[in-house]
């Protein structure tokens, strides 16, 4: 699985159809620089290939809210990137039927486990930062996350680009993939050669 994150424009939903990752991500949470409202992500969504699954990036957010954003964009799964833990997403469970998928900052085992334990449907598995909620655009430590076994599978984010993607793939245990944002983009905005050669290469590998 590939999910292609931090989509803001008409012409990065045009790569997406190109391209045809499994999923591909609006940042809902505010003050990111991938930040878009929920009415601007559903008229994006709205153009994307069948088959393209929509996700959306909270943080810390009213389950409430979450549940409007499902319902007005289309989106197949929500994906929780603060301190979300397993009583919010009973809560969450009860207002909308989307998939829930939680993040953790990987700087420890526990983390893992912590994230394991929550109910999710789908983990996202990112680097560490004292300073970050969402991603940080910095490899995540993957020898530890490899060593550590889970009941929920996941995806691999953190700093995943061309030049080290093959190793990130070699690490993954079946049913999982992986969550690239920074390495598809060329000076802050997605780049169409870059998602073709992740795409491609992800295919092949």
């Amino acid at each position: 699985m590939i999910k292609l994150c931090g989509m803001r424009r008409p012409e990065d939903i045009g790569y997406a159809n190109e391209a045809k990752p499994d999923f591909i991500g609006f940042i809902l949470a505010e003050g990111y620089r991938r930040t878009v409202s929920a009415e601007y992500a559903a008229e994006l969504a709205a153009s994307l290939q069948k088959g393209i699954k929509a996700v959306g990036v909270f943080i810390d957010q009213p389950p409430e809210f979450l549940a409007e954003s499902v319902e007005m964009i289309g989106l197949y799964a929500v994906q929780l990137h603060g301190n979300e833990d397993a009583e919010y997403i009973s809560r969450l469970r009860k207002l909308t039927g989307a998939k829930i998928w939680k993040a953790a900052r990987v700087q420890t085992a526990e983390d893992i486990h912590r994230a394991d334990s929550c109910g999710a449907d789908m983990l996202v598995l990112d680097s560490f930062s004292p300073n970050a909620n969402g991603g940080t655009g910095k490899t995540a430590d993957w020898e530890l996350i490899k060593s550590v076994k889970t009941k929920t599978p996941y995806l691999l984010a953190g700093g995943i680009d061309i030049n080290n993607i093959e190793q990130a793939i070699k690490i993954l245990p079946d049913g999982c993939g992986i969550d690239v944002s920074s390495g598809t983009e060329t000076d802050g905005v997605k780049d169409p050669d870059k998602i073709k050669a992740i795409m491609n290469y992800f295919t092949k590998g």
